[in-house]
């Protein structure tokens, strides 16, 4: 009679249906998060005045800030070489489209990119807004006191700045804060 050895099963099995379990969990724990967080910043509460700044667009016509007295603005300090900034801009493409007939809109400076890099760029992202540029990005930086990008600063129709972002914003940051600046005094 030839004797055979037991084999291990149930720890095999056992060890098999631990890592199964743990690859499972892992796998819903992440999607759990992706789907419930927001990686956007949030914005910080201020008030001070809106700085007088005046800059040109990407046809060369210059603009003030003072020209958006009576609107919500947000301006948007960007590069084209920013991963943050190439994120959000189709989320602002979108809530300016949403709300521009309400007196919002959005008003990207570019930071000191060639001027053919930004057109690209807004050909690329389709922007309707209002696109500016700093080609030093001295104006820019000295109006609001910041050397992050992304940076938006939300300015109400009585031209005070209100919201203050450094990083990328999403949709919802921009409907929890933003949406009541705009129905302010319409």
């Amino acid at each position: 009679m030839i004797e055979t050895k037991p084999r291990p099963t149930l720890p095999l099995l056992l060890l098999g249906l631990g890592l199964v379990l743990i690859i499972a969990s892992t796998f819903y724990i992440a999607r759990d998060y992706s789907l419930q967080s927001d990686f956007s910043t949030v914005p910080v509460q201020v008030n001070f005045p809106a700085p007088e700044l005046t800059l040109t667009d990407t046809q060369g016509v210059t603009h003030s800030l003072a020209e958006y007295r009576g609107q919500v603005v947000l301006v948007n300090l960007w590069a084209t070489w920013c991963p943050p900034c190439k994120e959000e801009m189709p989320t602002l493409q979108a809530f300016h489209t949403k709300y521009q007939e309400k007196g919002f809109v959005v008003i990207a400076i570019n930071d000191g990119d060639p001027t053919p890099d930004v057109l690209q760029f807004v050909k690329d992202y389709e922007l309707t807004f209002p696109v500016w540029l700093d080609p030093t990005y001295l104006a820019t930086e000295q109006a609001f006191k910041t050397l992050n990008l992304p940076s938006s600063f939300v300015i109400d129709r009585n031209s005070t700045v209100r919201l203050m972002w450094v990083g990328g914003i999403s949709i919802r940051m921009l409907d929890k804060h933003v949406i009541p600046i705009i129905r302010e005094n319409p």
